[in-house]
Parts: structure tokens; sequence; C-alpha cells
């Protein structure tokens, strides 16, 4: 037999369960809309979140690429030297923005590309491929940084999509299911109930006619 709500089986219920039905059904259809409002948004980030990955691994590798001449043409310790006195970065600033009633990261970028002397190190023990590969690899951080935000978007979507795709499940197989039985459970009650009373009225009927003649 078909799992039901256990509630009495009355008019009042009935009225009552009739009403729950169609609020969860609106609830339904708009969870639904959500749902794939959100699954849209997602591919929509992933397809960004790909664009950036595949623009990170081209950067990554010209700034490498830079980074091997300079090496070349200063050696491997003079720009240790001269890494060792690059300035450090601001720090970032993680603030949150809505998307599809998603809290997502916004992270607020400093300034990321400077100029050679903004750098710290001493232009004198610096070269035009030292500050190429400076320039380079400080592209390659704000690109990282961008792909960072997009790709915890992205996870924050996928994880509103698992909840709300439950959700619906829920009132779709379960929930609205188990009222529906409920209601066709009690509907039957009472119907026997009535054909009980009728056929009851019918024999008292029929003995006070029999007692009259």
């Amino acid at each position: 037999m078909p799992e039901m709500l256990k509630v009495k089986p009355t008019r009042m219920e009935l009225l009552k369960l009739k009403r729950r039905v169609k609020l969860a059904e609106r609830g339904h259809k708009l969870l639904k809309e959500k749902q794939d409002a959100l699954i849209m948004e997602f591919f929509t980030v992933y397809d960004e979140a790909l664009a950036l990955r595949r623009e990170l691994n081209q950067k990554m590798a010209a700034a490498f690429e830079v980074l091997r001449k300079a090496q070349l043409e200063v050696g491997t310790l003079r720009l240790r030297e001269i890494a060792l006195g690059v300035k450090k970065n601001e720090e970032i600033e993680v603030k949150t923005r809505n998307v599809m009633g998603v809290r997502v990261p916004l992270i607020e970028v400093p300034k990321l590309r400077r100029k050679p002397s903004e750098r710290g190190y001493p232009l004198v023990a610096s070269t035009a491929s030292v500050d190429a590969a400076a320039e380079k690899f400080e592209e390659v951080l704000e690109l990282a940084i961008k792909l960072a935000e997009v790709e915890e978007a992205l996870k924050r979507l996928g994880k509103e999509i698992e909840k709300t795709k439950r959700r619906v499940n829920a009132l779709e197989y379960i929930i609205i299911p188990r009222m529906k039985n409920t209601i066709k459970f009690i509907e039957q009650h009472l119907d026997e109930m009535e054909r009980e009373n009728f056929f009851r009225l019918k024999r008292v009927k029929a003995l006070i006619e029999a007692r009259s003649e």
C-alpha cells in the first residue's frame, strides 16, 4: 500500500491536505524554475572558468619562457637576489556577491601590475628581461586570482543546484505523492461512511414504515 500521512480521516483534514498539496505544487514549480536557472548560470560560469584556465596556462608558459631567458642572461644566483628584493603585494580582500540567491566570492585585487621602479629591487641590478619576467608573472597572478574567484563560484553554485535538486525530488516523489495518497484514502473512507450511513438510514426508514403499518 502506498505511504500515507498519519492524520484523522475527516473532512477537515481533507480540506487541509488539499490546500497543502496546492502549496507544495506551487513550491515545486518555483524550485524547479530556480534549479533550471541555476544550471544555466552554472554552465555560463563553467565556460568562463575553462576560458580562464586556458588563458592562465598560456600566460604561465609564456612567463616561464621569459624567466628562462632572464636566468640565462643574469644567472640563477643574481635572479634569486633580485626576487628577494621584490616588495610584497597588498593583501587581497574577499567579499561576496549574490548570484541566483547564492553568495559567491568577490575578490578585490590590489594593483598587481607595477612599474619596475615600484617593485622594490634595485634597477641597476635588473635587466629588461628580468623586468619582462616580473611583468609576465604579475599578469599570471592577476589571472590566477580571477580564476580562483570563478572556480569558487562554480563550486558554490554546484552545491546549491544539488541542494535544490534534493528538495525538488523530495516534493515530487515523496511529499506530494504521500499527501495525494492520503487524500485518496480519506475520500474513500468518507465515501464508505456515507454509503454505510445511507444504508443505515434506509433500514431505519424501513423499520419505521413497517411499525407504522
